[in-house]
């Protein structure tokens, strides 16, 4: 997607905080290698400046161990969903070498705080900021987004970063977010803001 198509909803402009800001990489996983083959670069390079500027970082992987955790998704879709111990369950390569035993959180739906220790584990670091890359921009992101947000969070919705299921969804999130949960960003908005310079 292009990211530079975001400015047209940009309200409010804000750099995150490196000091009380976490990033949410969601759901990198070989279920969705193929969607996020487009963001990887940007991911990766979103991880690896959160790095830089000592952000704590969570990558969530969602799966699903018995019928009494399917929720609502089951029906949704048909039970085509992704199992824990396959495959398709765990992190995409690139992204599982960039995380650690410790930051990844499992999930079971739609946002990363339900049912999960994710606020819980933002308190005890102090955060006040989530940035949310990851799949689907318009699924799990968005939802995670709006949880963030209500949870009390500010929230900062990578445009560059996030893959959705077409590009009328990413641009119905953006909207969406731009409108009432999230400051929108980029690696390269990202980079300015954490460091005050540019990509290189």
């Amino acid at each position: 997607m292009a990211s530079s198509s975001y400015k047209k909803y940009e309200i409010r402009k804000r750099d995150p905080n490196p000091k009380t800001t976490a990033l949410l990489v969601i759901d990198m996983q070989n279920y969705f290698a193929s969607m996020a083959k487009p963001i990887l670069s940007n991911a990766i390079t979103t991880i690896n400046l959160c790095r830089e500027a000592s952000i704590p970082i969570f990558f969530t992987r969602h799966c699903h161990k018995s019928p009494a955790d399917y929720g609502m998704l089951g029906e949704w879709w048909d039970n085509d969903l992704i199992f824990d111990g396959t495959v398709d369950s765990e992190l995409i390569p690139e992204i599982g070498r960039l995380s650690k035993p410790d930051e990844v959180v499992e999930k079971n739906t739609y946002s990363a705080f339900e049912n999960t220790r994710l606020h819980e584990m933002l308190v005890e670091k102090k955060v006040e900021e989530v940035i949310i890359t990851g799949v689907m921009t318009n699924l799990c992101c968005e939802t995670t987004a709006r949880a963030a947000f209500v949870k009390g969070y500010r929230v900062f919705f990578s445009t560059d970063a996030t893959a959705p299921s077409d590009s009328e969804m990413y641009e119905a999130t953006l909207k969406n977010m731009a409108y009432g949960f999230a400051y929108l960003v980029d690696c390269k908005r990202l980079q300015q803001g954490l460091f005050g310079k540019g990509m290189k």
